[in-house]
């Protein structure tokens, strides 16, 4: 299930590379400083090769929700797609990397290895490694690679793999700052596909989805997962610079929905798509203010899509069960503002995507099959499918200028105006070097687009690929 070795094209150096971590977590205000002030001169040595556009350091993008303030995009792609910049063999994973200060951070596995592999975000040159050792091995026989994003904050990368390891190592070098093993520490007992939620930063806290169980539950396995309770761990919020734990709340299960952080007026929030529903509660104290629960009756059921937060009210979204809702959400409570009905007319149904808000409308890949997905746009305030495009198979997208890059899992790449009205389809390109050349992007093609400095980059199974949508 692994890619052993070093993949052609990559680096084999030991630039960079720790060994096997630390037992415990570390970290000091020295250490914390340094990577500050290291952070800094690191951003400074980019400017000149790094010029316009923003930096994508986590999943979704700077802001969390697929879409991207830069402009000026190309849409005369052809059949081969973007104009290619370069591209690299991957190791064994469904996340793509992120970007910040000049640099690409990939998270991928190779054999018994986790590997967080730097390179030069512009020209797909190797610059460091960091590795430490896992043995996860998928309940339902995907594959064991990592599932989560890195995250790059001040300096720092997080990492968050699929067996429980959390890692942070400085940006500049990999040097590992410190780290927990969160199935050991609160009793994580394995879900259907690992850890599978990208962590998030909330000024001096990383917020984690860990979801821990008691002693009693520690038994349950892939045929009685409903048989694991909760333990208080649902959420832990540990300090970033050290790795001690700052607070934990709720008895939630962990999901594979990225948390999502918002400010509603003045107060900060943050909303967790957990596994049995919708935890809100203030991220800096972890004050709980509601559960709203939503999850399908299925046993072998998640839920994976980021709420999409606008002003005072929260979209979620699962493919099993009960489909989308809509929230309006206030200090110590909330309000439905619709939900899908039971039955088979649902808005919206995401499944491992995360839709995308424009100018009053969402817009987003529904359908839990691949063979039955449609590519729809909703209004917000009542659910109303405006339009619905079948045949595209399972999608996730990016917004950026007016339109959004579309990659569908068997990896066509679109380009699709953000049109409330109708469908237009702008581009679609199956990527290749060349006309006749072997397709660049194979399925399953998983992950959301990443766009930073007129980049655009897109992983399918194997391979990452950076190609040029915006000119310098």
């Amino acid at each position: 299930m692994e890619r052993g070795g070093e993949p052609e094209g990559w680096e084999s150096g030991e630039v960079g590379k720790v060994g096997r971590p630390a037992p415990s977590a570390g970290g000091s205000a020295r250490s914390r400083d340094l990577c500050r002030a290291r952070g800094h001169r690191d951003r400074e040595n980019c400017a000149e090769r790094v010029s316009g556009g923003v930096d994508w350091p986590r999943l979704l993008g700077p802001e969390g929700n697929s879409k991207s303030p830069e402009t000026g995009i190309r849409k005369d792609w052809g059949e081969c797609g973007p104009a290619i910049v370069w591209h690299r063999p991957l190791g064994t994973s469904y996340g793509i990397g992120s970007v910040a200060d000049g640099r690409f951070f990939q998270f991928d596995r190779y054999g018994d290895q986790a590997r967080l592999t730097c390179l030069d975000s512009r020209t797909g040159e190797f610059l460091w490694k960091y590795e430490y050792p896992t043995d996860y091995e998928d309940l339902l026989g995907y594959n064991n690679g990592p599932r989560c994003s890195p995250l790059i904050d001040e300096g720092l990368v997080y990492l968050f793999g699929a067996e429980g390891q959390l890692h942070c190592v400085r940006a500049d070098n990999g040097k590992q700052v410190w780290h927990v093993d969160t199935a050991k520490k609160f009793g994580v007992v394995q879900n259907f596909f690992g850890v599978g939620s990208t962590p998030v930063v909330e000024g001096n806290l990383l917020i984690v989805m860990v979801g821990g169980s008691p002693a009693e539950s520690q038994d349950a396995g892939r045929y009685d997962l409903d048989r694991a309770a909760g333990n208080g761990t649902g959420i832990v919020a540990f300090d970033k610079w050290t790795g001690e734990v700052n607070y934990a709340i709720t008895d939630e299960l962990a999901s594979y929905a990225t948390p999502q952080l918002a400010t509603i007026h003045g107060r900060r929030w943050c909303f967790a798509f957990a596994r049995g529903g919708l935890v809100g509660f203030e991220p800096r104290s972890g004050e709980a203010d509601f559960h709203y629960p939503w999850r399908a009756r299925l046993r072998d059921s998640v839920n994976a899509s980021t709420p999409v937060v606008v002003g005072d009210e929260v979209f979620i979204s699962e493919t099993y069960g009960p489909g989308s809702s809509l929230l309006r959400v206030r200090p110590g409570a909330y309000t439905v503002v619709w939900k899908d009905p039971s039955g088979r007319n649902k808005a919206m149904q995401t499944h491992w995507n995360t839709p995308v808000y424009h100018e009053g409308y969402l817009y987003g890949s529904s359908g839990r099959h691949s063979s039955e997905a449609e590519l729809r746009c909703i209004e917000w305030k009542t659910g109303k499918v405006m339009w619905s495009e079948p045949r595209l198979r399972r999608a996730s997208l990016l917004y950026v200028d007016g339109h959004f890059v579309c990659l569908s899992e068997d990896g066509v790449l679109r380009l699709v105006q953000a049109n409330q009205d109708r469908y237009v389809e702008v581009a679609q390109s199956v990527v290749r070097e060349a006309t006749g050349g072997p397709p660049l992007i194979k399925p399953p093609a998983w992950s959301a687009p990443v766009l930073s400095h007129g980049l655009l980059y897109v992983r399918g199974d194997d391979r990452l690929v950076c190609m040029r949508l915006i000119q310098d």
